[in-house]
């Protein structure tokens, strides 16, 4: 079974004239809704709460999130996502992210599950205008406890002022190929906070690596997942304190 499209999820917010965050469009999909959370006197927050269980096979998750000129943004992920055995078949997870000139969006992804059997094709494409902002943080967990866990190619592109800033593809559809030396090896774990427009001026870290162009990129990679969410969560942390995101030129 392939996957089939599906409605998606809209998330669309703008600023007005008196400085005030509206959320022009909140359209739920057929996998997650959108619900809004108590405001912080700066941003919008809402929260991504989950329709289903998680990704069968023929499933397709859609999410189209807009963030319009000057306005700020943080999405919420009360739970994790499973992809459970597609028994053959393939699943979809694709997010679509626009940032108009001066826009910021906050993503603290919760961990992605691909559970033995399953396949799936899971992608980001971000466009920031110059002078937008992203951080996102992502964890992919290969398989649940005791497995090996299922296939997935996660691609990336994002795109600053026009210019390509993050270009990536992590194909780990192969368990024999992706657990050799020098790829993951014995880890399942794959976590990642990414800075987009922006150069986060925190202390260094050991992983750290510098985009082509304003950005940053902190990866990590584990057996246990409570290590690795450590120190995103502290990485995370550093790198969303206002005074530490310093905006390119």
């Amino acid at each position: 079974m392939t996957a089939e499209p599906a409605d998606p999820t809209v998330v669309r917010v703008e600023r007005d004239g008196t400085g005030r965050h509206l959320a022009r469009e909140l359209r739920p999909g057929a996998f997650l809704a959108p619900r809004p959370l108590l405001p912080s006197p700066d941003r919008l927050r809402i929260a991504l709460v989950g329709t289903r269980a998680g990704l069968l096979a023929g499933d397709d998750l859609l999410l189209h999130v807009s963030v319009g000129p000057g306005a700020r943004l943080e999405l919420v992920e009360p739970s994790g996502l499973v992809a459970y055995d597609h028994r053959g078949g393939t699943s979809r997870w694709r997010a679509r992210v626009d940032i108009a000139e001066g826009g910021e969006l906050h993503w603290d992804a919760r961990p992605f599950v691909i559970s033995a059997g399953a396949a799936v094709e899971r992608s980001m494409e971000a466009e920031l205008a110059a002078g937008a902002r992203m951080l996102w943080r992502e964890t992919l967990v290969l398989g649940r406890s005791g497995e090996r866990g299922g296939a997935v190619r996660a691609t990336t592109r994002a795109t600053y002022d026009g210019h390509e800033l993050l270009v990536e593809e992590l194909d780990l559809t192969d368990p024999e190929l992706r657990e050799l030396p020098g790829i993951l090896g014995p880890h399942r774990i794959i976590g990642s906070v990414t800075a987009l427009g922006t150069v986060p001026g925190s202390r260094p870290h050991p992983y750290r690596t510098v985009l082509a162009g304003p950005g940053a990129q902190v990866r990590l990679l584990d057996t246990v997942a409570p290590a690795v969410e450590a120190e995103l969560a502290a990485v995370w942390e550093d790198w969303r304190a206002p005074d530490l995101l310093v905006t390119d030129g």
